[in-house]
């Protein structure tokens, strides 16, 4: 049986990953596999490759053949150079560890105890009195002037 280590797509519209499988040559792009290898993340910066290094080591070895696209993938990881007995590429680029939540926070929460806390570096400014309160108290009369109309 003719085998092919191909891609198989999964995920949604413009969200797509793949995972590195054995099939059938006869086989559909996403049917019937005989293994899964590996898995590679296109949209992820740096992208994502995991690949199972022993097993594409044993599935080249017994005639499988790489797609383009695989045959690529196994050259960026160094599968492809080791099989054919070449020399081991630059290593791949590799995503930060992510920073645990609760560690960020003591530190934030350390650096912030250990400032010394000052005045504002402004000073509060004044308000300024209401420009409408001058003119309805100069048009309030003064408590001795009679307001109503003498009869």
């Amino acid at each position: 049986m003719a085998t092919k280590i191909k891609l198989m797509r999964l995920g949604k519209m413009r969200a797509p990953y793949y995972r590195i499988v054995v099939a059938d040559a006869r086989t559909k792009r996403d049917g019937r596999s005989i293994e899964t290898i590996g898995k590679y993340h296109p949209k992820e910066d740096p992208s994502f490759i995991e690949v199972d290094a022993d097993r594409v080591a044993y599935w080249l070895g017994v005639g499988a053949q790489p797609t383009e696209a695989v045959a690529a993938i196994l050259r960026v990881t160094g599968d492809w150079q080791k099989f054919k007995g070449e020399p081991a590429p630059a290593p791949m680029l590799v995503k930060a560890p992510k920073v645990d939540k609760k560690i960020a926070f003591e530190e934030a929460a350390r650096a912030s105890a250990a400032e010394p806390t000052a005045a504002a570096t402004t000073p509060k400014q004044k308000k300024s009195p209401k420009k409408d309160a001058a003119p309805a108290e100069a048009a309030a009369p003064a408590e001795g002037d009679a307001t109503t109309p003498e009869a």
